[in-house]
């Protein structure tokens, strides 16, 4: 059993698990203090026709619970993300109380009270005796192993620790832990759920602090112990190059201190060297600037200070992966979205090269002896999939694009590890084909992230060959004697449709809506969106005129009146099986793009052209219209597709793109003039 395995010995995509109970009735959280109301108003977002019990013995704790969830429902509406009657279904049914017999119907209980065992202890004896036998019972902890919590109850394997990250109603990562006597049934419910209401749940084993808070609370003790060298606001500004925010200014806000003080200090059972700073216990709020505020740092400060904060990084970070606390992918994936880390701390050793680490790694065991080293070289480390996760069902590979906190945008990195995957088992006679799927309920992929194209603005031979270096995995596929069906789980846009449009079958959700939004940026699809959705849907071109030249999203239910969908499945779940499905009636009768011309309806446009309030370019337009006429005319699929790069290599150099790129950079709205 592989490494990943061991935490995942069913399924990668937590989406792909077969829920073994309905979703709760009634959900109560245990604790009405900082974590506890954010926690409280996730459930109540994420599953507002639900009854929520919210416990506390102090009345004036839940007083200012009542008051931060109205606040959060009022903020939602006046910022248009909530319709009011949305607003009004999450704050309906919510008692806060401090009996704890409210809560006997709960079916998820979830405790977030004091880090303090014997009180954690107390509230689950009365909890257990208050729910019924099947109850799952959790600890919002970030550091206790559940067995330490658990241990003595009556029915452990109905519990585990499932570790929230600040704003709990916002912040992505769940941690949710793997220990001996919780039931894999249990654990997998979990999991489902959290995924199944917006989070991204990641399996990590039952170490002292886990995986995330292992690596946040030793950077910041780490920084704390940097005081002799630098002052703090120096110190934030070095992290600055690593995270978005410094330790000290992430310790302020969530009054930290003392937090990071009892965690290593329950993580010096592993050594003295996590002695947290004494410092920490003595100071109540550090005198820094905001981020990105202008602060001089000597270059010999500079150097060993990030030097420091780079090897406290990398030891924990080999430590959790030789110890198999967490996966190399959820290690690299939960520092960015739990902690605000820029890259994954593997991706940083990889730019930095191996004698860089190495170097690194030789200065902080000299300046703080007792870390954990790496225990295989450097390689090992670095060799794994950062975007997305392979699962197999029923002899079919699904690949789940993992970018959540980007609606699954596309980029380089993952459009190659797309590829691979293709690529290792195009001819392994063991699989019979591909699903492509997007992590969550939300977004098969929301487009393609910039990348380097800003650079290449005005540069009409480098944007046509990056457009052909884009296509590499649409054109793998094309050419593939092996079916790829695309679930689209939601919203599939821009680069990420342009995955969608050259898989052999398209099943979707019937929420799911699909645009080429890319003319509202100046630009156009460079991939082969100007040519292949008229080859393979003929019936559907006036429809495509206006979703390429006007930005106009089209629902599930018109692609599958086009043909380009096949069928409309609700549920995650569902969809996905379906996919497998065609995957196995596509098998051995692959529809393949039409090479020859194909006859297109003259493109009838307003004037100006808009995408709802928005004048399009006219100059840009009638590139886009150019190319769409052009490509239908080539002889040869081929042809075509090198037409749609040349037609992104000559809009590159238009004044259109430059502004709409750098309207999209800036985050104001283009204003095109020809």
């Amino acid at each position: 059993m592989s490494q990943d395995r061991k935490l995942y010995p069913t399924m990668f995509n937590p989406l792909l698990l077969k829920p073994s109970r309905p979703l709760p009735k009634e959900m109560a959280v245990i604790g009405a203090g900082t974590i506890g109301p954010d926690i409280g108003y996730y459930l109540k977002s994420a599953l507002p026709n639900t009854t929520l019990h919210l416990v506390d013995i102090a009345e004036k704790a839940l007083k200012a619970a009542e008051e931060r969830l109205t606040g959060y429902a009022n903020k939602a509406v006046d910022r248009g993300k909530m319709k009011p009657e949305q607003a009004q279904a999450v704050l309906q049914n919510i008692n806060y109380t401090s009996d704890y017999g409210a809560i006997k119907n709960a079916g998820l209980v979830i405790e977030a009270a004091t880090e303090d065992i014997p009180l954690k202890q107390k509230i689950f004896s009365l909890v257990e005796d208050t729910v019924s036998p099947e109850a799952i019972i959790t600890s919002n902890t970030s550091s206790i192993p559940a067995d330490r919590i658990f241990g003595a109850m009556k029915h452990p394997q109905r519990t585990t620790v499932t570790h929230f990250f600040a704003p709990a109603w916002r912040s992505l990562p769940v941690e949710v832990i793997d220990w001996a006597k919780a039931d894999r049934e249990v654990v997998d419910y979990l999991c489902w759920f959290f995924a199944h209401t917006g989070k991204a749940p990641i399996m990590t084993a039952n170490a002292i602090c886990f995986m995330l808070d292992r690596i946040f609370d030793n950077w910041c003790n780490e920084a704390a112990y940097l005081l002799a060298e630098a002052g703090a606001a120096r110190i934030d500004k070095v992290a600055e190059e690593f995270v978005y925010a410094g330790p000290f200014f992430v310790l302020n806000m969530a009054n930290g201190n003392p937090i990071i003080m009892e965690t290593n200090t329950l993580q010096m059972e592993e050594g003295a060297h996590y002695k947290p700073a004494s410092i920490l216990g003595s100071v109540y709020r550090w005198q820094i600037p905001r981020p990105g505020s202008k602060v001089e740092v000597p270059a010999e400060v500079k150097g060993t200070v990030r030097d420091r904060l780079l090897g406290i990084l990398f030891s924990q970070s080999f430590d959790i992966v030789d110890r198999q606390i967490g996966t190399k992918t959820d290690l690299n994936f939960g520092c960015q979205v739990a902690l605000g880390f820029r890259r994954g701390p593997l991706d940083v050793m990889a730019k930095l090269g191996e004698a860089e680490v190495k170097r690194v790694m030789a200065a902080f065991l000299k300046a703080r002896p007792g870390f954990p080293q790496a225990q295989e070289p450097l390689a090992s480390y670095l060799d794994f999939k950062r975007h997305v996760l392979v699962d197999d069902l029923d002899k079919v590979k699904v690949i789940t694009i993992r970018r959540p906190q980007a609606m699954n945008a596309l980029s380089d990195e993952v459009t190659d590890e797309i590829l691979a995957v293709l690529k290792e088992f195009a001819d392994d006679p063991a699989v019979e084909g591909f699903v492509i799927t997007g992590y969550g309920n939300q977004a098969f992929s929301a487009g393609a992230d910039i990348g380097k194209f800003p650079s290449m603005l005005g540069d009409a031979k480098a944007a046509t060959q990056y457009a052909r270096d884009c296509a590499k995995v649409q054109v793998f596929m094309d050419k593939m004697n092996k079916p790829v069906v695309a679930a689209i789980n939601g919203i599939a846009l821009g680069g990420g449709l342009e995955v969608a449009l050259r898989c052999h079958g398209l099943v979707a959700s019937p929420r799911a809506r699909f645009g080429l939004p890319e003319i509202t940026l100046g630009i156009l699809p460079g991939i082969g969106g100007c040519v292949v959705p008229y080859r393979k849907w003929p019936k559907g071109a006036e429809l495509f005129h206006q979703m390429l030249c006007l930005g106009k999203q089209i629902t599930a239910k018109e692609a599958q009146e086009i043909g380009m969908v096949s069928r409309l499945v609700d549920g995650y779940g569902e969809l996905i099986a379906a996919a497998v499905e065609e995957v196995k009636k596509l098998a051995g009768n692959l529809p393949r793009i039409q090479e020859g011309p194909v006859q297109v309806p003259p493109v009838q446009l307003p004037d100006p052209p808009m995408c709802g309030k928005l004048q399009l370019s006219r100059e840009a337009v009638g590139l886009l219209k150019e190319t769409i006429e052009s490509a239908a005319a080539a002889d040869s699929l081929d042809k075509a597709l090198d037409i749609c790069y040349q037609g992104f290599g000559k809009i590159a150099c238009l004044d259109a793109a430059k502004e709409g790129i750098g309207a999209f950079l800036q985050k104001r709205k283009p204003e095109y003039k020809k």
